[in-house]
């Protein structure tokens, strides 16, 4: 409870006031406290507190009988007490821009599984890629008094993140922000994106294009440096390479780049995406203009989801071990927690990617003169054949022994 407390003199003092034995009044209300249990069981307050936190002067025994009682009566441990008792908090944040996108979901379920199995719980935020609001989860977050936070930053973090993240120790999750701690777990944007690039190249295809996000964030500009090398390495004029970047969260991104690429006089006849949003409405815009696949266009997809293997003849894409990766991370952080909390040693850790063949890539179709590009895009009312120039077939390419990749083996 909260308690003025007022000395001798002029003197007055604002505290918190608790005690081992009186920690129950703080939770209130009807809830089952330790006290119920010490008068079930004829224990003390502070062995019932002592047996609940697995204090080794507490028998097993008495334990036992105990945590058997808290349980019947329904008992939910106050650790708001725990923690101005001293008791180092459980909780992790983690602070991503997009529940919706199925990497940061696959994150969120990871993480939540690696942190349970160590008695730690996981508070999700979103941000939405805004500044503004990142600060405000960070703050709370802060507030909390939580362990530790995972974060995807936002592409400049506001100058109070990196102020409240300077005293909570943290580690970067896919993006790298130079401002914040240099612990970062990602892949290599630049390498799966080249790999991508190379595989439509080595199929044929001279003019390409590439559909991401903002170069603004270290994943945006690695993985369009990737797609720029792979056109570069081929002995072809920049202008070989096509480039929509925008919001890498946006499907309708992925839907209005796809349209433009394809409006322009000489548009590309293979494109790649850098985000797994992207790709979605990049499809989605295929399937409702009846643009045939690969017939018209090559495509290679970014992220691997379930759906992906399904849709038309089965899209070649990017796998990524974001649950792997996401693990990793918080077994990294733990670590550091009940080893080092204070250090600001560097850490990196990078993964790769596999490319995975499906029937979205073939060679590019012949020349044809731009109205008879138009009409081979289908009539209202009837789609567009599928095309029979790949089977639909899932062949993941084995990345190499260096977490590098530079290209998936020959088929």
């Amino acid at each position: 409870m909260l308690r003025v407390d007022t000395g001798p003199g002029p003197r007055t003092m604002l505290s918190l006031a608790y005690e081992l034995a009186n920690v129950d009044e703080i939770q209130g209300g009807d809830m089952t406290t330790a006290k119920d249990i010490a008068a079930r069981l004829n224990l003390s307050v502070s062995t019932v507190g002592r047996a609940l936190s697995d204090d080794e002067r507490i028998s097993a025994e008495t334990k036992f009988r105990v945590n058997q009682v808290a349980q019947e009566l329904g008992y939910v441990a106050n650790h708001a007490a725990r923690m101005m008792r001293g008791a180092p908090s459980t909780v992790i944040g983690l602070v991503i821009p997009d529940v919706r996108n199925s990497f940061y979901s696959t994150v969120a379920h990871a993480l939540t599984e690696s942190m349970g199995r160590r008695g730690r719980q996981v508070m999700l935020c979103e941000t939405g890629d805004d500044r503004q609001s990142e600060l405000r989860q960070i703050r709370d977050l802060a507030a909390a008094q939580v362990a530790g936070i995972i974060i995807v930053p936002t592409p400049k973090p506001h100058p109070d993140v990196v102020r409240l993240l300077q005293s909570i120790p943290h580690v970067q999750l896919l993006r790298k922000a130079g401002s914040l701690a240099p612990c970062w777990f990602g892949i290599d944007d630049h390498a799966v994106i080249q790999t991508a690039t190379e595989h439509l190249l080595r199929l044929g295809h001279r003019r390409l294009g590439y559909i991401g996000g903002t170069a603004e964030l270290s994943t945006g500009a690695a993985r369009l440096a990737g797609f720029q090398a792979a056109i570069a390495d081929a002995g072809l004029p920049p202008t070989a390479g096509l480039v929509e970047c925008g919001p890498p969260s946006s499907a309708e991104h992925g839907a209005a780049a796809l349209r433009a690429l394809l409006s322009r006089y000489d548009p590309p006849t293979g494109i790649v995406t850098g985000a797994v949003q992207v790709t979605h409405g990049l499809l989605e815009a295929a399937h409702r203009d009846r643009i045939a696949v690969p017939r018209q266009i090559s495509v290679v997809g970014f992220g691997d989801e379930l759906g992906f293997s399904w849709w038309g003849p089965g899209l070649t894409t990017i796998s990524l071990p974001m649950h792997d990766l996401a693990t990793a991370c918080s077994m990294w952080l733990l670590h550091r927690l009940e080893t080092s909390p204070d250090s600001d040693k560097p850490h990196y850790s990078i993964s790769p990617g596999t490319l995975v063949l499906r029937g979205s890539t073939a060679a590019p179709p012949a020349r044809e003169p731009r109205a008879s590009k138009a009409a081979s895009r289908g009539r209202p009312g009837r789609p567009a054949q599928a095309s029979t120039a790949q089977p639909s077939r899932t062949r993941p390419v084995p990345a190499p022994a260096s977490p590098v990749i530079k290209g998936e083996h020959q088929r």
